[in-house]
């Protein structure tokens, strides 16, 4: 299936595209079949039953509140983040839930909207079952999604198969494997950046995609800045304080002679710039998935690095950075995952990791094989990462988490760019090697709190 760089870095808000971001779209998307089926001013109740990681790790992660306000309409990126809280809690207190901001119907979100923290649906750990009631009790629509990873969605058809549509879309550069990008770039004189460049105009001009990718890293730049300004604890019951607010002030009083190498100079920026992000993903504000919430401090850490410490940066290294980065995060999304549910944390800090060492190689100047090399070296040393969130927030061990793989990113970079790309493991076979670790890794330790760090902290 085709994949846009524009699906991997979407907009949408805290705390979890495969919990939050992909829930509320999916909700919006089943109350809009309801208005193109004429069935909104029939629909009395509605039932959502959330299943999986989504029904054992939903409270912490926002997945109730993200299919309230689908359901009314509400998508991601466009939400106001600042109002959630309040809406939740007029649609509790109320019990009216208003579906597309046009018909109000009675909910009772302690009866109506049910976490499965054991079950799970077949297809997928992110599963969730909407069901529409009409006048006489009788059910007049029924769907269920699955949050696949990185705020996308899937739903099964009527016969219960899941609805996967074949994308028929020829792009000019098809490939499947880094093997085969590396191929491609010898036999069309390309680098990895203009390979993407020209599939990405399939869908727009080379002016939208730039513009794109500069709006995309000015929200990535306006949630450092937001977290910077942030203080306070972070909601959830875990007590966890906000830092970057107190470490920018803490940086800001230090000379860069000061910091060059008592403090690492460098490493205490990027650790800002990751913790910045992801103590506003754990607040619920606004992020990009890159490609996942869980890890979408990583690649704004490094693009950061890359252009407040690299000497030659520029708006050209940053788009080639972007379209370096997605073309690895497909190849993880394909042959792999990008879902904590899945494969645990090694698909979404271990692919946000190995697409940040791409990018910052290819911003630098790396070769397509010095490039691969980053991105293998970033994800080699991620693989069988858990995903065991304390009290299923996306807040310990997450957002340190972040800070460590950025550093680890750059590192990987500057490892492979002092090589001449050559090396003993592929890309793909570490790919291939993380998405069998996945299917052999205990659910315990995939998005459901209930293995590993999350019930050891709890138990001592």
């Amino acid at each position: 299936m085709a994949i846009s760089l524009f699906d991997l870095f979407k907009v949408g808000i805290g705390p979890s595209s495969s919990h939050t971001v992909g829930p509320m779209v999916a909700a919006n998307q089943f109350v809009h079949q309801l208005e193109d089926r004429q069935l909104l001013s029939s629909v009395t109740r509605l039932k959502i039953d959330l299943y999986g990681s989504l029904g054992a790790t939903g409270k912490g992660h926002g997945t109730g509140t993200a299919v309230l306000m689908g359901l009314e309409g509400e998508m991601p990126d466009l939400i106001d983040p600042s109002r959630v809280d309040e809406r939740v809690s007029q649609i509790e207190m109320s019990s009216q839930l208003k579906l597309l901001a046009k018909r109000s119907i009675f909910i009772d979100v302690a009866v109506d909207l049910i976490y499965h923290r054991i079950d799970r649906l077949d297809f997928h750990a992110n599963g969730m079952v909407l069901v529409a009631f009409g006048i006489d009790g009788e059910v007049i629509h029924q769907a269920t999604f699955y949050s696949v990873g990185g705020g996308f969605i899937v739903q099964e058809d009527e016969y219960g198969n899941v609805a996967l549509v074949e994308d028929a879309t020829e792009l000019p550069h098809v490939f499947h494997s880094a093997e085969d990008l590396i191929r491609l770039c010898h036999e069309q004189d390309k680098n990895i950046a203009q390979i993407m460049m020209e599939n990405e105009k399939y869908w727009r001009t080379e002016e939208e995609i730039k513009q794109g990718i500069l709006s995309i890293w000015s929200v990535m730049k306006s949630c450092v800045q937001q977290g910077i300004r942030s203080e306070g604890i972070l909601p959830g019951g875990l007590k966890v304080k906000r830092r970057a607010a107190s470490l920018y002030r803490d940086l800001t009083c230090k000379t860069r002679m000061d910091m060059i190498t008592p403090s690492l100079g460098a490493m205490d920026w990027v650790n800002l710039y990751a913790l910045a992000v992801n103590e506003e993903n754990a607040g619920g504000g606004r992020v990009v998935t890159a490609p996942t919430n869980g890890a979408a401090g990583i690649i704004p850490a490094v693009l950061h690095y890359y252009w407040e410490f690299c000497p030659r940066s520029s708006e050209d290294g940053v788009i080639d950075f972007f379209l370096t980065a997605a073309a690895i995060g497909l190849l993880f999304k394909e042959n792999a995952s990008i879902s904590g549910a899945e494969v645990g944390c090694q698909g979404e800090v271990g692919s946000a990791c190995a697409m940040a060492a791409a990018g910052l190689a290819a911003a630098t100047g790396g070769t397509p094989e010095q490039i691969e090399n980053a991105a293998e070296i970033g994800m080699e040393h991620n693989l069988g990462l858990t995903c065991d969130p304390i009290g299923g927030l996306v807040q310990v061990p997450c957002i340190e988490r972040n800070a460590m793989a950025s550093m680890k990113a750059i590192n990987s970079a500057s490892m492979a760019l002092r090589g001449d790309g050559t090396h003993y493991v592929s890309l793909d076979k570490v790919i291939r090697t993380m998405r069998d670790t996945g299917r052999d890794m205990n659910d315990e330790y995939k998005e459901t709190s209930r293995g590993g760090l999350a019930v050891n902290v709890i138990e001592c």
